[in-house]
This record gives C-alpha cells, sequence and structure tokens, in this order.
C-alpha cells in the first residue's frame, strides 16, 4: 500500500520500494553500520544472486492509513556501541524521510542481524 500525501495541490502517493530506497541509502551513510542484512523475502535473495545492488536491502516499510513504520536490518561494524549506531541510524533515517518526502515515520524499528570484523566479506 502507497503511502498518500494530500496538500493544497492534490494527492502524492509514494511507492513502499521508494521509501525503502530512500532509508536504504540514509542508513548506508551512518557510522558503525558494516551492512544492511537481507530481509525474509525473496526478492533480497534473487538480486543480490543476480549481482544486483538493491539499496532498499533490509528495509521493510508498512505503510497503513494512519501511520507509517519502517524496519531495517542491519550489521554493525565490531568495537561500535550499538546503542549509538541505532540512535544515529533512527535520526539519520527519520530526518531524511521528513526532508525529502515531508512525511513522518512513526516507528523506526532496527535489527541487528550481525557483527563485521573489518577486513571480512
Amino acid at each position: 500500500m502507497p503511502t498518500v500525501i494530500h496538500n493544497a495541490l492534490g494527492r502524492i502517493m509514494i511507492a513502499d520500494e521508494v521509501i525503502a530506497t530512500a532509508s536504504g541509502l540514509a542508513a548506508l551513510d551512518c557510522y558503525g553500520l558494516a551492512d544492511m542484512a537481507p530481509r525474509k523475502g525473496m526478492r533480497d535473495s534473487l538480486s543480490g544472486f543476480l549481482g544486483r545492488e538493491n539499496p532498499g536491502r533490509g528495509v521493510d516499510v508498512t505503510a497503513l492509513p494512519d501511520r507509517l513504520e519502517v524496519e531495517l536490518s542491519i550489521v554493525v561494524s565490531y568495537g561500535t556501541r550499538i546503542p549509538e549506531v541505532a540512535a544515529n541510524l533512527r535520526e539519520k533515517v527519520s530526518y531524511t524521510l521528513q526532508e525529502t518526502f515531508g512525511i513522518v515515520a512513526d516507528k523506526i524499528n532496527i535489527s541487528v542481524q550481525g557483527v563485521k570484523v573489518a577486513g571480512e566479506r
């Protein structure tokens, strides 16, 4: 279900994939984040298999008529403080959604799926 924004000029519909891509790109810009973890869906696995980079990988968007929730599955860098990485991630994604689309995410949930040591693939 796309996110719908109403303004004086009309209605704007934003696909969940667009919100996921913007959230993923914002997240990748945060210190302490090593990578996005694939969701439990076929789309992330298939794009990885085909060699395509998916900026929305690890992001799940739930758009309901009265709220927007974003779920981020991440891998953190070894030695970083996970609560600080999560707080920075929430702030960056929230700011990006507000500035880019003019929408406010009611919840930004973060699920740490792993820790990556520098130099590891």
